[in-house]
């Protein structure tokens, strides 16, 4: 396999056969983010990937799950994108999940038909950053949309079929907002109604755009408790009919797993237990090295 490093993909895909569509990202102005910096964004010629896939095949003869890398290949032309997909499909008939990265800056424009023919050819799944529902926030942190926009994104994606996995950012909003980046981001994900809202818990180290704001003073990290208390803020608030709630990424301190609305409560508790504790070492400083 060919890979311009360094690949990223969701910890749900670690068991995927990774093919690069895309390298890096077309976005790439976030400020908590390093993941793409050093990258410069282009489509690959869709002969590489086809001679990749290819390679695949030939030492990974029937993997259940593709992900199309690198951030955003849900950018790509339509017919672009579908010939990609054909191609996974051809080397692999059986593949039970073929999926990407999409933010709503590149869905909130795209016809239903274009995204119904994405479904058709056999993108299951898109994972996509909303990060906040605040929209104070997510100019701040320069992510391209807005709280609008990635309820359009998701309206879209759900009438053509296509499966929801979006994710919050545990302490974006820092200790200025995050009252409102808790409650906001409910709000949207109650409009937006994702099959799966997955935690991620913002950790800034050197090169990250946000990083020098932590030595001026101008962003305040919470501590693992003030996010547990953010999270069980944002938790209580959620009306989202089915959806599956995951904390299933190395950065956060609990593991909070269930599905709305019925475990709700005792996600909630959950919570509550590990703050009961007054020194638990789950919500205690972690080091980058830690990560």
């Amino acid at each position: 396999m060919r890979y311009e490093e360094p690949v990223f993909r969701p910890p749900c895909e670690s068991g995927s056969l990774i093919i690069q569509a895309t390298i890096g990202c077309p976005h790439n102005q976030c400020m908590f983010c390093g993941m793409y910096k050093g990258k410069k964004y282009r489509v690959r010629p869709l002969s590489d990937v086809a001679e990749d896939l290819e390679m695949a095949r030939r030492v990974w003869s029937d993997p259940y799950s593709v992900f199309l890398a690198d951030g955003n290949t849900i950018a790509m032309r339509t017919d672009d994108l579908v010939q990609v997909l054909d191609y996974v499909r051809e080397a692999f008939p059986n593949v039970g999940r073929i999926s990407c990265y999409g933010g709503a800056r590149f869905i909130k424009g795209r016809k239903v038909e274009d995204l119904k023919r994405l479904k058709e050819h056999g993108l299951k799944i898109v994972y996509m950053g909303l990060e906040s529902g605040d929209d104070v926030i997510l100019e701040r942190v320069r992510k391209g949309a807005d709280s609008d926009d990635y309820v359009r994104a998701a309206q879209k994606l759900r009438e053509a079929g296509i499966e929801l996995s979006t994710y919050v950012l545990a302490g974006l909003g820092g200790r200025e907002r995050w009252h409102e980046h808790a409650l906001n981001s409910a709000k949207t994900l109650n409009r937006m109604s994702p099959d799966y809202i997955r935690i991620r818990t913002l950790v800034l180290m050197p090169g990250f755009p946000m990083y020098d704001q932590l030595g001026t003073g101008e962003f305040e990290e919470l501590t693992g408790r003030e996010v547990a208390l953010e999270t069980r803020l944002l938790l209580e608030n959620l009306e989202v009919e089915g959806a599956q709630f995951l904390s299933d990424h190395v950065s956060n301190y609990l593991p909070i797993y269930g599905k709305l609305p019925e475990d709700r409560e005792e996600m909630l508790a959950a919570i509550d237990d590990a703050l009961a504790a007054p020194h638990n070492p789950m919500l205690g400083p972690r080091t980058i090295h830690s990560l």
